[in-house]
Parts: C-alpha cells; sequence; structure tokens
C-alpha cells in the first residue's frame, strides 16, 4: 500500500512500539507499507527525530531513515490549489495529490480541512490500521 506518512506519526511510533503509530512504523521499515517521499519530507524527518528532546539513538535514526528511503517512492510534487492552516503540513498533502496516494497518515486530522484535501483521504493511525487491515481481508 502506498501512502504518505506525516512526521508525528513517525515520531509517535519511534516513541512507543505499542499502537497504531509503532504498526505503521514497523510497516514502513518493512517495506509492507510503501511512502512517498521527496526531499522536503526526508529533511523534515531527519531534522525532526533528530531533536535532543526525543532523545533517539542516532544510528537507529539513520538506519530507519534510510530504509524509509530506499522502499519509498520519490515523488515530485506541485504546489496545492489553495493554502493550509499550517503551511509546514502542505508538502504531505502536495505529494499525496501528486503522487495519487491511497491516503496521507497523520496525527493532525485537523490540520487538513476536508474541503482542502483534493479527494484525498487523510486518516489518523488509528483509521489508518483499521482500513489497512480491511484491505487485507477484502
Amino acid at each position: 500500500m502506498r501512502i504518505v506518512l506525516d512526521t508525528n506519526v513517525l515520531v509517535a511510533g519511534l516513541l512507543s512500539a505499542h499502537g497504531p503509530c509503532g504498526a505503521i512504523v514497523r510497516m514502513a521499515s518493512s517495506g509492507e507499507l510503501i511512502l512517498y517521499l521527496d526531499a522536503r519530507v526526508m529533511g523534515e524527518y531527519r531534522e525532526v527525530l533528530g531533536r535532543p528532546k526525543f532523545g533517539f539513538d542516532k544510528d537507529r535514526v539513520s538506519a530507519l531513515l534510510e530504509q524509509l528511503e530506499h522502499n519509498g517512492e520519490i515523488t515530485a510534487a506541485g504546489p496545492l490549489a489553495a493554502r493550509l492552516p499550517d503551511s509546514d503540513d502542505e508538502i504531505f498533502l502536495e505529494i499525496a495529490v501528486s503522487a495519487r496516494a491511497e491516503c496521507l497518515v497523520t496525527g493532525n486530522i485537523a490540520h487538513y480541512p476536508p474541503d482542502l484535501r483534493q479527494e484525498i483521504d487523510v486518516l489518523s493511525p488509528a483509521e489508518f490500521v483499521e482500513f489497512y487491515r480491511s484491505s487485507l481481508v477484502g
């Protein structure tokens, strides 16, 4: 399944291996999920995961990011038709729209108002895990 993953899900999944975010990180790192990416997203992942407040092991973060980039699909994205409330979130929706991703997974659903999503399904981590499981059955 090809998705776009907001940085907050990656952070939450690394902070706790349990729950939906941890499951998504494991699926993405194993190649079960293919992340649509670009240099901006990889730069944000690298910058946020490197923040001292999280205390993540630098070698593990580096290995995870290499795996995500190796398994992912680099996507060229154009600008959105309309601005989002938080401009930092625009890169994720730009990629999802350009790549026609199956969905964008985020812990900040409110940052992606329904009228600005351009037909992209924006799911919480829990909603995504349920969607993923149902796709395996159906």
